[in-house]
């Protein structure tokens, strides 16, 4: 009986061998594991890791140690111990708004040698093939199908053409320009491409920017009926422009077309003055969207 049992124990080890050979199940390759950069935190002091843009999510492994992002920043995470001394490791992971997955492994320290870290050097460089180990592109719900990755290409490859491509949309007052330079448009992505010109002396610090979906005339005593429109990123987003200077911003939006008899009102508001600036751009100016991949 006993020769009947190991001999059942042989065969059922000998099968499930064969099935995992038998490419059945798979073996994790080394180069499908994203190695985690080991962090040291202790009780009494904070670890600041600064990453290049906004934080998306954090993880943590166990109460051991508490996490979050600081307060008024949104690309700045504070890490330290939850309890004193505590022996086993834990970890935790990172996810960033450009579609970035870090990892951490964690361990008690009295004095940890690094404080503050900046996580600029472990990212993409620009280039998809050109990949760091710690690194992963991570597809976020509010982009739909399209990588942070691919839109943050197209928004830089928007950003370097000097070429302004739309020449009839623009604001004049108070010697600032605010004008659109062009409308593109890349896998059911819009992005408007604006630049804010200061021809005086006076620093133009933005309070806020307001694209908006509205009626072309709308008749006294009627309500006006307004939809809101927010990009879904922001590249070279600047909240102030020096004198006698310029600055441009790609913003994304996901697809959408401006219904008859209404257009797209875009308002730039300043903060702590009155220079504010309103364009608008028509359906007509959508259609004529130039692709990227054309650029």
């Amino acid at each position: 009986m006993k020769q009947i049992i190991i001999t059942i124990i042989f065969i059922s080890t000998l099968s499930l061998s064969l099935f995992a050979q038998n490419g059945h199940t798979k073996v994790i390759s080394k180069d499908r594991v994203i190695p985690s950069y080991y962090l040291e935190v202790t009780y009494d002091k904070t670890v600041h890791l600064i990453f290049p843009s906004s934080i998306s999510y954090i993880d943590l492994g166990s109460s051991n140690i508490i996490a979050g992002k600081a307060d008024g920043a949104e690309n700045v995470v504070r890490v330290k111990a939850a309890v004193k001394d505590f022996k086993e490791e834990t970890n935790f992971s990172v996810i960033t708004d450009e579609g970035s997955f870090y990892s951490f492994i964690v361990g008690y320290s009295e004095n940890p040698s690094k404080l503050n870290i900046e996580m600029k050097d472990f990212i993409h460089d620009g280039k998809l093939v050109n990949r760091p180990n710690n690194s992963m592109e991570i597809y976020l719900s509010e982009l739909g199908d399209e990588s942070p990755k691919t839109i943050q290409l197209a928004m830089e490859k928007i950003y370097k053409t000097n070429h302004k491509k739309v020449k009839h949309v623009q604001s004049k007052q108070f010697g600032i320009e605010y004008l659109l330079r062009g409308i593109f448009s890349h896998n059911g992505k819009l992005y408007l491409h604006t630049e804010i010109k200061n021809t005086t002396n006076i620093p133009y610090d933005i309070d806020f920017i307001v694209f908006k979906i509205v009626d072309k005339k709308v008749a006294k005593r009627t309500a006006i009926q307004e939809t809101i429109i927010k990009p879904v990123r922001a590249y070279y987003y600047m909240t102030s422009v020096s004198g006698k200077s310029s600055e441009s911003t790609v913003f994304a939006f996901e697809k959408f077309t401006i219904p008859d008899k209404k257009q797209l009102v875009v308002e730039l508001f300043e903060k702590n003055g009155g220079r504010h600036q309103r364009f608008v751009i028509k359906n007509g100016d959508l259609v004529h969207a130039r692709s990227i991949s054309k650029m």
